[in-house]
């Protein structure tokens, strides 16, 4: 592992522990709705571009009876993501796999393995961005060339069981393109778009969709983050704390 300056934050009112670099994107909001978002029925579970692990092992904190693995390219965030596993006690129900999940032939082994995926796909253009001071950091934010957003849902497909739920935590402003990604491969759509205050426009969209469905598109009701004051509001709060779950409209 190279010489990174690691720091150990406490999320979910202190159940989950996560060493991550001190520098470069660092987990948040979107990784803890993301995690947020996951059905008390599933089993087998990925996240896909893990980083340092953060979806997965909470989804995991929350449903005991859960098995994860964690999907990571960078080796360090994949170094970092063992020692997670280990520091929350998940080892006997959770690994980190490293591997490019765009390149041909890695996922493989894991063909329709998986009952749920949970991804926050790489999304920002790099021409659009300040990047990361850190490899690792800006690969988390941004698509490399030729990383598409339908390359990433492809293969996310490919490694779910039949009627297996993919969810993704996404920009609001790309809506159409992950309605476009997920078409074909998954129906029974399900959005709830997330607004930093009431009234405010929505800066992301939490997407869910069942494999091989041919339910129809369902739009539910928003989710604010913040009151007017800036605190979260009492939904976010619990959620944030470990205590409240993201459901989708049946």
């Amino acid at each position: 592992m190279r010489d990174l300056d690691i720091t150990e934050d406490r999320l979910l009112a202190g159940r989950l522990r996560l060493m991550q670099p001190a520098r470069g994107h660092r987990a948040g909001t979107d990784g803890v709705l993301l995690a947020a978002v996951a059905p008390p029925d599933a089993r087998r579970i990925a996240d896909l571009g893990a980083s340092t692990g953060l979806v997965g092992l909470a989804a995991a904190l929350a449903l005991p009876e859960a098995r994860v693995t964690l999907f990571e390219r960078e080796p360090d965030l994949v170094e970092l993501s063992r020692r997670n596993i280990e520091a929350n006690g998940l080892s006997d129900r959770a690994e980190a796999v490293e591997c490019d999940i765009l390149a041909r032939g890695t996922l493989t082994d894991f063909r329709e393995a998986f009952d749920l995926v949970l991804t926050n796909p790489p999304y920002l253009e790099a021409h659009r961005m300040r990047l990361s001071p850190t490899k690792a950091g800006a690969h988390a934010l941004r698509a490399g060339e030729g990383e598409t957003l339908e390359a990433w849902v492809r293969r996310a497909a490919s490694i779910l069981a039949p009627r297996g739920k993919l969810v993704m935590i996404h920009r609001a402003d790309q809506v159409q393109a992950v309605l476009a990604a997920m078409q074909g491969r998954f129906g029974g759509i399900r959005l709830r778009f997330l607004h930093p205050r009431a009234g405010e426009d929505a800066i992301r969209v939490l997407a869910m969709g069942v494999k091989g469905s041919r339910g129809p598109l369902a739009i539910g009701a928003p989710l604010v983050l913040h009151e007017e004051d800036g605190r979260f509001t009492a939904n976010m709060r619990d959620i944030h704390e470990g205590q409240g779950r993201i459901t989708f409209s049946p």
